[in-house]
């Protein structure tokens, strides 16, 4: 076979998957970061959340909705530093947050079943 047929055939055959991803991607809520951070926070956010009697608390002292813990941590930046991810079976995270909301400051226990909102704090809210 010559070497333009296989061009050729490859060619088209790399077209007809461009076009079937288009067709089949087009549209849907697709990521593929794999960032620690981005994979932390995807994680969580899709994870039944459980929170503290502190978190609560803080969550109704500043009138806060607990339904928009997905816009608090959209954009969050997790410190690896500060957090004890070695902890088995359930890591504990420390994560900054910019939101519309607010600046806030979240510690969370990620286990495999649920995200754990153990402590929440804001250096400032915008009501």
């Amino acid at each position: 076979m010559k070497q333009s047929h296989r061009f050729g055939f490859y060619f088209s055959g790399f077209a007809i998957g461009i076009v079937f991803l288009i067709f089949f991607l087009s549209g849907k809520k697709t990521s593929c970061s794999y960032f620690p951070n981005s994979r932390v926070l995807s994680d969580i956010q899709h994870k039944k959340k459980n929170y503290s009697p502190a978190a609560l608390r803080f969550f109704n002292e500043k009138k806060l909705d607990t339904a928009n813990m997905i816009d608090y941590l959209e954009g969050a930046d997790i410190n690896f530093g500060e957090s004890q991810t070695d902890l088995k079976p359930c890591p504990i995270y420390q994560i900054n947050s910019d939101s519309k909301a607010g600046n806030f400051h979240f510690v969370i226990k990620n286990c495999v079943d649920f995200a754990e909102i153990q402590e929440v704090g804001s250096s400032e809210v915008n009501e």
